[in-house]
């Protein structure tokens, strides 16, 4: 295991030089990508209604083709679905990733083609591996077992010929064996549709092998975790796993869930990874060992464009090349794929912090946020603070959600947030404070709102049971794999939902 840990160690340090080069002329390889996607799909029926044989450049790109969500694309995609091909995109598609809905459905099912198999998803994959071993040359992760929480697999009801998953049981199902033999569990448990028999079965069947990496949804593993603690009687994953060294996360931010991993993994060496890797496509790689920052994957057949959120709702929005976007300003992402997602706004908010080389910050959703007084309260914002209000009351946060109040006869408005505590403040009252403070202090629209409680008034925040956050995600129906809590919303839907809950259960 040793050599062939050396091996694998001097093959992935090959492909530093490619992603050195992408650093070094993003522009040039963006347009690249942009004329190939053009050209491959100009016979599709969506090249065709588009013209793309006369697409001559960006702009007649964009004249031609509007924005896209998953609401205009889906009678394209329900065809796909059934098996026709050479819709979107030329090469056969039978393969979709199951991804929770952020639209009118509870659903989305984002195709995946074999090229974004190989050039996005496996290619971030071995890059993970590339970059972490770049910067840790005695990394031995390769001399165990890498631990991956995914989601379950099923096969399509509406063909015989395509199937759907989430996009984590799609990459596993279709795995190369190299990387499937250094993977644990069996697929048969890994793959398994019941969550909560698959954490049982998962905890049994790993707590005696030597796990070196281990990726997933922190919220998911945690949990796993946990299981593996009891059922074994140890007081952390070292006494289980000695050899562990590397976790990937990505899907949610990690800062909520930091200080939960360093008791479960008392090492100031164990090394924490970030992943941007959606349904959509695999956008982006921690490369240093700042937290919160990615590198902007450029060659994974994806071009990017980006939409100041100012210009969200404008009747026809302009988007920004990578030459022409600001540092610390918010982006929604906009994508075309060599799968087939044309100018694609995927929901994701992000901003750079770096622009040479490009590196991105996810900062939220475009549909999770507070606005309701012209706050303009992002998710970024919210775990800055909550962050802020731990570190300073020794509080430790396992959930979260936040919903405006709106003004009655009597107040003005709030944000009521529900918690789950994995360690309760030692000054509640002073938690909210310092939530409140930071919020103001960071965001200055916040602060106005706040002047005198004039639109805004303190924070409501509530203390949720443990559990309780899981029992809402599990009523939901959206346990594992890729699922998270909505952290913000515009409406109180979420909230509302889970103070019924808590109040038939009698907690409220």
């Amino acid at each position: 295991m040793t050599i062939l840990n050396s091996v694998f160690t001097w093959f992935m340090k090959k492909r530093i030089h490619q992603i050195e080069l992408f650093m070094k002329y993003p522009n040039e390889v963006q347009e690249e990508w942009f004329e190939q996607l053009v050209a491959g799909a100009e016979n599709t029926e969506w090249g065709k209604k588009h013209h793309y044989k006369s697409i001559e450049n960006l702009i007649d790109f964009k004249e031609r083709v509007p924005i896209q969500t998953y609401d205009t694309l889906k009678p394209y995609i329900e065809r796909m679905l059934k098996g026709e091909q050479n819709v979107l995109w030329p090469s056969e598609i039978r393969w979709f990733a199951k991804s929770s809905g952020t639209t009118s459905d509870r659903s989305k099912f984002i195709p995946v083609s074999e090229e974004s198999l190989e050039e996005c998803h496996f290619k971030g994959g071995k890059d993970m591996l590339t970059l972490y071993f770049n910067n840790r040359p005695d990394a031995r992760i390769f001399t165990g077992k890498s631990l991956t929480l995914g989601g379950s697999h099923q096969v399509s009801q509406l063909s015989d010929a395509t199937f759907f998953g989430d996009l984590s049981a799609v990459i596993m199902k279709n795995l190369p064996l190299w990387a499937e033999f250094y993977r644990t569990p069996h697929l048969d448990i890994a793959l398994l549709e019941n969550f909560e028999e698959k954490i049982e079965k998962m905890a049994y069947a790993t707590k005696d092998v030597n796990v070196t990496s281990i990726s997933g949804v922190p919220t998911w593993n945690i949990l796993l975790f946990k299981r593996i603690l009891e059922i074994t009687g140890k007081n952390n994953l070292l006494e289980v796993w000695p050899n562990l060294e590397l976790y990937f996360h990505g899907a949610v931010n990690f800062t909520p869930y930091r200080e939960q991993f360093k008791k479960l993994i008392p090492n100031n060496e164990m090394y924490y990874l970030e992943t941007y890797n959606a349904s959509e496509g695999f956008f982006g790689i921690q490369d240093l060992e700042t937290p919160g920052e990615m590198l902007l994957m450029l060659d994974y057949g994806i071009f990017y464009e980006f939409l100041p959120l100012e210009n969200l709702y404008d009747e026809h929005p302009d988007t920004l090349t990578l030459d022409e976007v600001e540092l610390g300003k918010n982006y929604a992402l906009i994508i075309s794929t060599n799968a087939g997602l044309w100018r694609y706004m995927i929901g994701d908010t992000v901003k750079f912090t770096s622009l040479s080389p490009y590196r991105i910050q996810i900062t939220g959703r475009t549909k999770h946020f507070i606005n309701a007084f012209g706050e303009e309260l992002i998710v970024d914002n919210a775990e800055r603070a909550l962050a802020e209000a731990c570190s300073q009351t020794g509080a430790i946060v396992r959930d979260y959600t936040a919903a405006p109040v709106y003004f009655s006869d009597n107040e003005c408005g709030a944000h009521e947030w529900l918690i789950e505590f994995e360690e309760r403040p030692r000054e509640f009252d002073r938690f909210v404070d310092i939530l409140d403070e930071t919020l103001r202090r960071i965001n200055s629209d916040y602060d106005a709102k706040r002047f005198k409680d004039m639109a805004l008034r303190r924070p409501l925040v509530r203390k949720v049971a443990e559990g309780t956050f899981f029992s809402w995600m599990k009523e939901r129906g959206k346990i594992g794999g890729q699922h998270k809590v909505p952290r913000l919303a515009n409406s109180r839907e979420y909230v509302d939902d889970i103070l019924k809950m808590m109040a038939l259960a009698g907690e409220v």
